[in-house]
């Protein structure tokens, strides 16, 4: 006959302190359950919480959702569950429940919250208002970038211009010097454009990069002017190239072109019109 001990009253002895025992009511021992131990399933935490199950009906703007979690959980607990339904991290979110607002380590069971109780969440003002900058901020890097890149199709016109007068300088045909007057001025326009430009992030990068190949640009006519005037200098019989900038962008048409030459030595040649 097995002795009821074992069952009732004194508790069988340990063995090398693998097992603890605790009484149930009505002096019954059993094998004492490790809380904790178990995963949570309710997905309120990592540590299980006693109590029975309840929802939870939670309205968030013009949105409502359901959580369920036990009954023993807290506030947090309650946050964790709302991060995933709504987008907003514990930490931005504030929680209040008949009127009041919660503070995380409260207890729900102890705040006077029952199965289908109703709660308010509303952001953070701070969060909101970080938010609201960040968005700020991106649509004026969006603005910059665009506003690059408008430079930056006025400097592809141009650059075809710089890499006609190194055509012609490397292949000994005098340039009128106003030709790298006038390239140098509309160059100038766009930086002076770039440098107007209030740019953060990738936005700054861009208008770096453009700033730093309109710079290349003026020095290339730096050097193919004093080339052109070294070589004409040489050569009396070399032949002049002038071109036409008129209706080139925006206000550009008011830089006019030199006069043609007469002479029967020099040669006046117009260059492709440019939008």
């Amino acid at each position: 006959m097995m002795n009821s001990s074992n069952f009732w009253g004194t508790p069988p002895p340990k063995q090398n302190d693998e097992i603890e025992w605790e009484m149930r009511p009505g002096g019954m021992y059993v094998q004492r359950r490790d809380v904790g131990a178990d995963d949570d399933h309710s997905g309120a935490g990592s540590s299980s919480r006693a109590g029975p199950m309840i929802k939870i009906n939670v309205s968030y703007g013009s949105s409502h959702h359901e959580v369920y979690l036990p009954a023993e959980s807290t506030f947090l607990d309650v946050k964790k569950l709302l991060a995933h339904k709504t987008g907003l991290e514990p930490n931005e979110q504030r929680l209040f429940f008949k009127g009041k607002e919660k503070q995380n380590e409260e207890y729900l069971h102890l705040g006077g919250v029952k199965d289908k109780s109703k709660m308010l969440l509303l952001e953070d003002a701070a969060s909101k208002e970080r938010k609201l900058e960040e968005m700020r901020k991106q649509s004026e890097m969006i603005k910059a970038s665009q506003a690059v890149a408008g430079v930056r199709e006025e400097v592809d016109k141009l650059s075809e211009r710089v890499a006609a007068l190194e055509v012609a300088v490397n292949g000994a045909t005098k340039v009128s010097e106003k030709e790298f007057l006038v390239s140098t001025e509309l160059l100038m326009r766009q930086l002076l454009k770039l440098d107007s430009i209030k740019a953060e992030g990738v936005a700054k990068l861009q208008r770096k990069a453009e700033v730093r190949r309109v710079q290349n640009f003026v020095d290339t006519l730096d050097s193919l002017k004093e080339r052109n005037s070294k070589s004409f200098s040489k050569n009396g019989n070399a032949v002049s190239v002038t071109t036409k900038w008129e209706n080139f962008g925006s206000g550009m048409g008011s830089l006019n072109a030199p006069p043609r030459m007469s002479s029967s030595g020099q040669v006046s040649q117009d260059f492709e019109q440019l939008d």
